[in-house]
């Protein structure tokens, strides 16, 4: 299945997403809590992940401004936007977010996000 690296800042969310998403076969590599840390963690993992789930509102640094960053590094990344912050949808899909799923979601549209966006590279 896919390598996953989960940014979100909520602690209950990432918890549960690792957990939901390893039980369904992926490997979660990497997790970061803030855009900051995101980029920072994005650039020293020794394997690229297959695919970002991206959060919007976080502390430091938002989830548009990490992903412009990550894309600057790798072009060819899959990410995945979560958010609770519709208005940035079209923004986060124009820079290159692969999807975007609206919070709250059902876990089954996350994992269907996943396979659609693995179908996609």
């Amino acid at each position: 299945m896919a390598k996953i690296f989960i940014v979100e800042d909520d602690d209950s969310l990432r918890t549960l997403y690792q957990k939901i998403l390893t039980l369904k076969g992926h490997q979660v590599i990497a997790t970061a809590t803030n855009g900051v840390e995101a980029v920072e963690v994005y650039k020293t993992l020794p394997v690229r992940p297959d695919v970002i789930v991206m959060d919007h509102r976080m502390p430091i640094k938002n989830g548009i401004e990490a992903t412009k960053e990550i894309l600057e590094i790798d072009k060819n990344s899959t990410i995945i936007f979560a958010s609770a912050d519709n208005s940035v949808k079209q923004l986060a899909l124009s820079i290159g977010a692969k999807r975007f799923e609206l919070k709250p979601f059902k876990i089954n549209d996350l994992l269907r996000s996943i396979e659609s966006a693995l179908t996609l590279n």
